[in-house]
């Protein structure tokens, strides 16, 4: 969970106790000013971290607020939805096309990690989704290998390797990481074979 100041924290504890309160945040994701949208998912990641089951109702919203031009709201709201994943796969598997454009962000390191952690989740709850989203995870590994991110991208990846994974998915993972996990050195080597034996068991 990202930092929060003492504001952020009396708004996230008050969306959390009135649903007026929440209702109005989310509408502030689709209108506004840029600031306004920022400042707003924000204050929704908040929610979704201390108790996502109110942001199930609102799932179609944070999708949508996926379309927004504004790094922040992406990633705030790929967060968000990360945690109601186990709650409402569905609707999240309708965010599988704006954390694909979030994962391909050439400018924002924060929404690419944000998209990886969202698609690693999803497809560890079912076969079926392993394989939606595999191919999106497998390119990512290989565009941002060496990036700022990628230690944080693999500890998804590490989890990700752990759910329910089609045979093909395991078998697919554990070769594109075996690379790493013979050449690579210090925590890359640590975490790849990690998520290769993972695969393995």
């Amino acid at each position: 969970m990202k930092s929060q100041t003492p504001e952020e924290k009396k708004q996230v504890d008050e969306a959390v106790v009135s649903p007026a309160v929440l209702d109005a945040l989310v509408a502030a994701l689709s209108d506004g000013s840029r600031r306004g949208r920022q400042q707003a998912a924000k204050i929704v990641a908040g929610v979704a971290a201390e108790n996502p089951e109110l942001l199930v109702p609102h799932g179609t919203a944070l999708v949508d607020a996926l379309e927004r031009p504004e790094a922040q709201t992406r990633w705030e709201c790929l967060d968000a939805l990360s945690q109601i994943v186990p709650l409402d796969g569905r609707v999240c598997e309708k965010a599988v096309p704006g954390a694909e454009t979030a994962l391909f962000d050439e400018d924002s390191g924060p929404l690419r990690l944000a998209a990886m952690r969202f698609l690693c989740r999803l497809g560890a709850t079912t076969e079926k989704r392993s394989e939606k989203v595999w191919s999106l995870i497998d390119e990512g590994i290989q565009c941002w290998h060496g990036d700022l991110e990628f230690q944080d991208m693999l500890i998804a990846v590490n989890d990700f390797s752990q759910g329910k994974l089609a045979p093909e998915v395991k078998a697919a993972l554990a070769e594109r990481m075996r690379f790493d996990a013979t050449n690579g050195r210090g925590m890359l080597k640590k975490r790849a074979i990690q998520i290769v034996e993972n695969c393995e068991k």
